[in-house]
């Protein structure tokens, strides 16, 4: 293949055919997971030395056993957020904002006294938001908010609580001010990740629209090769008819030529199955309507002559090798070598798209570019046995694999 011959050495990177389903959302809780992992820990390293001090005035059980939950807890959805999987993620986040109410009420059950010096603020006064804000991907909004408005709520009373000579007439300003303030960052959360939703479903709606989109180029080239059918047929048969009269030969060229007439007034045209000669028929009609110079190899292996491929299958293929020479066209530069290797066997078929140009690096493909991820992976991976592969490094060119099996 021409693309093995490139001078630079190849490091193939491999694309994934993997969905990207909520990608950008499930980002954002990432993130948002890390950032509450990194607060948690911040605020334990500020905070011990409070707690440690406030401990003589509780229960002994409670300083140690609400710090290893509150802050153990919180500390854990970052750890799991670089799992694939966010589910632990999202249930761990749950658990740190119930841990965080949990430990607020349970103060007056452990509280011993004295009261706190005055200016010396309650520890768990200190990041009710932040508990709040660890469910912001998890919660529904509105209990997001709920546990946010209970959480500076409780915490305040407490606050004011363990302070023998705090002015009351403070308190509900206290309140309101808290509320508002963490409102502040967990509003901003719930618009970040309501905007990655939206993302997400418009980059849904966009693919979609890709896949109809080429859906409709592959019925086209699908109808351009039934008339190239009927028209060499029925050419066939006449001029053969006017040459040689009527022969055993020319009977049979008109007999096939009348029953894909009939297929065709049937309504039988897009026939459920095609064998080997129309599927290489249909991707050889495909290739040359992308590139007419493009070269075509064609390899029977045993068993060949009896494969029977789906004809939604033979669409997808065709418009999936269609749309790797586009990009070949597009993107692996000028004076490139092309070519298009297509492996017929019993129980399945495979097709090679190659070239020798510049090639590039699949990380860096954005996400609105859906020539890869729709036209070829996703076409490909609706197919029961289908798949797609692409072997690429910048100058290094592209190999495009696309596969069926029967099997």
């Amino acid at each position: 293949m021409a693309a093995t011959a490139a001078a630079a050495p190849r490091t193939p990177v491999t694309t994934p055919a993997n969905s990207r389903r909520h990608e950008s959302s499930d980002h954002i809780s990432r993130m948002v997971a890390r950032l509450i992992s990194a607060g948690y820990a911040a605020y334990l390293i500020l905070l011990l030395p409070a707690a440690i001090s406030m401990a003589p005035r509780m229960d002994a059980w409670w300083t140690p056993v609400v710090v290893a939950a509150v802050y153990g807890s919180g500390l854990l959805p970052g750890a799991l957020s670089f799992r694939r999987d966010t589910r632990p993620m999202r249930i761990a986040s749950g658990v740190a904002a119930t841990a965080f109410l949990l430990a607020v009420f349970s103060w007056p059950l452990a509280w011993n006294g004295p009261p706190l010096p005055s200016g010396e603020l309650l520890w768990l006064a200190t990041f009710p938001g932040l508990a709040s804000l660890a469910v912001v991907s998890t919660w529904p909004t509105w209990l997001m908010f709920a546990h946010l408005v209970i959480g500076c709520v409780t915490v305040q009373i407490v606050n004011f609580a363990a302070h023998e000579d705090a002015p009351r007439e403070l308190l509900l300003p206290e309140i309101t001010f808290a509320i508002m303030f963490c409102t502040l960052f967990v509003g901003a959360a719930v618009m970040a990740l309501r905007t990655g939703r939206v993302l997400d479903a418009t980059t849904d709606a966009t693919h979609a629209a890709a896949a109809a989109a080429a859906a409709r180029r592959a019925r086209t080239v699908e109808r351009e090769r039934f008339d190239a059918l009927i028209h060499d047929g029925v050419m066939s048969t006449l001029l053969a008819a006017s040459r040689l009269g009527t022969t055993p030969a020319v009977s049979r060229l008109a007999t096939t030529t009348l029953r894909q007439l009939d297929a065709l007034r049937d309504g039988r045209g897009a026939q459920e199955y095609f064998g080997c000669e129309e599927v290489l028929s249909l991707l050889r009609a495909a290739a040359t309507d992308v590139d007419e110079g493009v070269a075509l190899r064609v390899e029977r292996l045993d068993g060949a002559e009896t494969l029977t491929v789906p004809a939604e299958t033979t669409r997808a293929l065709a418009a999936a090798l269609a749309e790797a020479l586009r990009n070949s066209g597009r993107h692996a530069g000028e004076a490139v070598t092309r070519s298009v290797e297509v492996a017929v066997a019993r129980e399945g078929i495979t097709v090679l798209v190659a070239d020798d140009g510049r090639g590039f690096d699949p990380a860096t493909v954005p996400a609105h570019r859906l020539g890869v991820s729709v036209s070829i992976h996703g076409r490909m991976r609706q197919l029961h046995g289908g798949s797609a592969r692409i072997e690429t490094a910048p100058g290094a060119g592209t190999r495009v694999h696309l596969a069926w099996s029967s099997s």
